[in-house]
């Protein structure tokens, strides 16, 4: 007679955990920190840092890291130099004193823990001791009145956004070590913020947007100190946090990957069903508007902006290691498998392709579609201007430094314990954990496996000791995630206990997690199978492309890549001597990644179990080498394609955007390659659909770069295109067009109130007698405006002359503002501009008659 009872558990498709042995914490699992009262039971509890020991690919992965640029970030980054770093100076004085600090030290410190690198971890607590020792007798810690950042006018302790990051760091020493010394400064630091006023209280964009990170850090201290004057400060700072509870309220990629899940932190405290709902419902809308794509994540190459939803729009290394960590919360406080189920699509999907194989280099941007990786501006194709597809480990500065907690926090989230003495295993990667389980024994369960290329995963029961003295086993709850992909039904999931089959496959329809409650021993073993069919996955939203799954793993069509070194050391480090760049470039290069095959594609469906051919290598992974290269990696699907000759890059440099499917293609199908979209630096994910029987949509090729002239300016954000003034393709008279931040158009952002000009250059001499403005004003949104006033200028000799006229230099809004003169001949106009005071401003269209 087996010793098991089996059952599912829950269905993961927006439902909650409904564990009813779960509603309080069991006085057995004391020995973990779980919710108090009166907060909301905890689902799901995170192991202590040190339980779990990761092998196998996942911890070769960490490996690269602390031996590639993050690991040796000091090498390379100015903002990590420790000789006048605000955040080792006792007073908080010095430079360099804003989030990039934190930001490292959180992915170095966890890597350290996990890799259990002794020489690391020393080098990351000279930082935690910078903070111990950094606290004033008011509570304050950290950099204080020299603090100033990016995209931000708040200074020194105004900016509470960076101990925001410094607080997980700290949270994370005291899990490791137990030193409560963190408990006194956490409890001193939020005694200074209950006296912060109102009006200096998370305001600014970063603090008040991120503010869920604060509320994170007082929940973890009341759970181990039980203070109620804390849940007063938890209540303070959900008032004072941007309305995620009221939906999306703002489009940066990181932030919302941090903060969407806000309201769901809240819910704990609260405990109004309505809030927990709200975190899921802002996840859904950002996909409904800007995620139709395959990898997890969404489309805001910086910002996400109406109309860029494509499969070629990007989103930030930043971008996806927050999902994830946002993800491993919410697994935590709802329970949901859901969240599992997202983060390790955004893990395998998009993060592995962020970086070099290497990891000795990352780019700031990655999209499902990115047909080459190089050093240009694609702006305004994407938002952001500059080389953000290089691969280099010298830029991207807050990626550069953030990017790092993305593989130790998963690491550190494989198991889970539950509050009625259980283990869950929520990720699958080669691992072992030691915890303690109901009654207080202690067991040791192995797990092995190749997931996510592999479809089995062994766990074995290595070691338990009983509560009782001498005691060899123990019964306590084993819960396994059946994942979201799972196509459930007979011949799906299999579960077997010492090798007899228990009857949960019939009933594993659906994900969630398996329960395996018995009396456990050392020698058990549990087999979990999980089939892995081939999938073709269709996303309506964005004209019907199509995409191929296998398990977790979305596949991309493999592009031919060529690796060019180029030389970046000092981009940005301006006091870098010219004299060390050789040595540094020589020892940390960076890759442009340009493609060497044809990657113009549409997928072929009609009878695709035809076309999908399954290549597997035989064995098991190399456990130290990357399984996240073309060459390497251990499983593809061969796939029938044919050619669609029309797509190609556009003017910007980017892989055009999608039309509708079915496309009619315009070649002879063949057979291609597709390797998981991790693997591959270029990609495309997500293909058009290929027409059968001669019937299809004909697509159009690329709009060309129209130039009507030469445009050049005094000074052009690197986000914009002065050449847009140019092109005839913009001003339409509103408003809106005015103020479009879709629209192509160039600006002089960040000069404000200074004098400045446009110049528009012919081939050869012309007669000219008007010249008509659209401005750019993004009142509302931006800090654009309308200039304070302008004139037209044209050469004589070497001095620039006004032309002669009585009409009025207009600075409307929403319209063209047109200047007739006496003609006057010649290859050059220039637009002199005079901004307003307090403002910048920019140009949609000169059109020049």
């Amino acid at each position: 007679m087996k010793s098991a009872t089996t059952m599912i558990v829950m269905a993961a498709s927006g439902a909650v955990l409904a564990l009813p042995a779960w509603t309080q914490p069991e006085q057995s699992m004391a020995q973990y920190v779980t919710n108090r009262e009166p907060l909301e039971p905890s689902r799901l509890v995170k192991l202590p840092i040190g339980s779990i020991e990761v092998g196998g690919w996942l911890g070769h992965q960490i490996r690269l890291q602390a031996d590639g640029f993050h690991g040796r970030l000091g090498e390379i980054s100015p903002f990590v130099q420790k000789e006048g770093n605000a955040w080792l100076d006792p007073k908080g004085r010095g430079d360099r004193g804003w989030e990039e600090v934190p930001y490292w030290l959180k992915g170095f410190l966890n890597a350290a823990y996990v890799l259990r690198d002794e020489a690391m971890i020393a080098e990351a607590h000279v930082w935690i001791e910078g903070a111990f020792a950094s606290q004033q007798e008011d509570g304050w810690f950290g950099p204080d009145e020299g603090r100033t950042g990016l995209a931000t006018r708040l200074t020194g302790r105004d900016d509470l956004w960076p101990n925001m990051i410094m607080l997980f760091c700290l949270m994370d020493y005291h899990d490791w070590t137990g030193d409560a010394r963190v408990i006194t400064l956490m409890q001193r630091y939020f005694r200074y913020l209950e006296q912060v006023p109102d009006d200096a209280f998370l305001i600014g964009y970063w603090p008040k947007i991120r503010a869920g990170d604060q509320l994170a850090a007082i929940h973890w201290l009341y759970n181990r100190t039980g203070e109620a004057w804390l849940l007063e400060l938890a209540a303070r700072t959900h008032q004072h946090t941007a309305r995620w509870d009221e939906g999306v309220i703002d489009w940066h990629n990181v932030n919302v990957a941090q903060a969407f899940r806000q309201p769901a932190q809240w819910w704990v405290q609260s405990r109004d069903a309505k809030d927990k709902a709200q975190a899921d419902a802002n996840w859904r809308f950002v996909r409904e508007q800007y995620g139709q794509v395959p990898g997890g994540m969404f489309g805001a190459d910086e910002n996400a902006r109406p109309g860029f939803a494509d499969p070629r729009q990007c989103i930030e290394t930043c971008g996806i290691v927050e999902e994830m960590l946002s993800h491993e919360i919410l697994i935590a406080i709802t329970g949901d498998m859901i969240w599992a189920d997202r983060c390790e699509d955004a893990a395998f999907n998009s993060l592995p392709a962020a970086f070099t194989a290497d990891m000795g280099a990352l780019r700031y941007l990655t999209a499902p579609n990115m047909a080459v990786s190089d050093a240009e501006n694609h702006a305004p194709g994407i938002q952001n201007g500059g080389p953000m597809f290089l691969m280099s480990p010298h830029r991207h500065r807050c990626c550069q430094h953030n990017a790092g907690h993305g593989w130790p926090y998963l690491a550190q989230h494989l198991w889970y314990a539950t509050p009625d003495g259980g283990l869950a295993a929520v990720f699958y990667a080669a691992s072992t954990v030691t915890a303690k389980v109901a009654g207080g024994a202690r067991v040791k369960i192995v797990q092995d496996t190749d997931y996510p290329f592999e479809q089995e995963i062994r766990f074995t029961v290595e070691a338990v000791e009983g509560a009782n003295e001498g005691a060899s086993e123990a019964r306590f709850p084993l819960l396994l995630r059946i994942p979201g992909w799972n196509p459930g039904g007979d011949g799906g999931v299999m579960v077997l206990i010492n090798g007899e089959r228990e009857p949960v496959a019939a009933q594993a329809g659906h994900a969630g997690l398996v329960r395996l409650e018995r009396v456990w021993k050392a020698g058990d073993s549990v087999r979990l199978i999980l089939p892995m069919e081939v999938r073709v996955r269709r996303f309506a939203g964005n004209h019907n492309s199509a995409a191929i799954d296998r398990g977790p793993l979305t596949y991309a069509l493999e592009i031919g890549e060529e690796y060019r070194r180029f030389d970046d050391a000092g981009a940005q480090n301006k006091e870098l001597a010219e004299e060390a760049k050789p040595a540094l470039n020589e020892r940390w290069p960076a890759f442009e990644i340009l493609p060497t095959t044809a990657w113009n594609m549409a997928l072929v469906l009609e009878g695709p179990e035809a076309h999908f051919a399954i290549q597997e290598k035989s064995g098991r992974l190399n456990p130290s080498a990357s399984p996240w290269t073309p060459a390497s990696v251990p499983v593809a699907i061969e796939a029938l394609v044919d050619p669609v000759s029309a797509w190609t890059l556009d003017r910007h440099g980017l892989v055009a955007p999608l039309q509708d499917s079915p496309v009619a293609s315009d070649g002879e199908p063949r057979r291609a390659r597709f390797i998981p979209m991790g693997a591959a630096r270029l990609r495309l994910s997500a293909l058009p659909v290929a027409a059968t029987a001669g019937e299809g949509v004909v697509w159009s090729e690329p709009r060309e770069q129209v130039r009507l002239y030469k445009a050049t300016a005094s000074h052009t954000y690197g986000s914009d295109d002065v050449g847009a003034m140019a092109d005839g393709q913009g001003g339409a008279e509103s408003g809106d067009a005015a103020s479009d931040i879709t629209a192509e158009r160039h600006t002089f952002w960040p000069r404000r109130g200074t004098l400045e000009w446009v110049q528009a250059d012919f081939d050869d001499v012309r007669e000219i007698r008007s010249v008509s403005m659209f401005w750019f004003d993004d009142t509302g949104t931006g800090e654009c405006r309308v200039p304070a006033s302008w004139r037209v200028l044209t050469p004589e000799g070497d001095q620039w002359v006004a032309v002669a006229t009585s009409d009025e230099f207009g600075v409307r809004r929403g319209t063209f503002n047109t200047v007739t003169f006496e003609p006057v001949r010649t290859r050059t106009v220039r637009v002199e501009i005079q901004l307003r005071e307090g403002y910048s401003g920019g140009v949609v269209e000169m059109q020049i008659d």
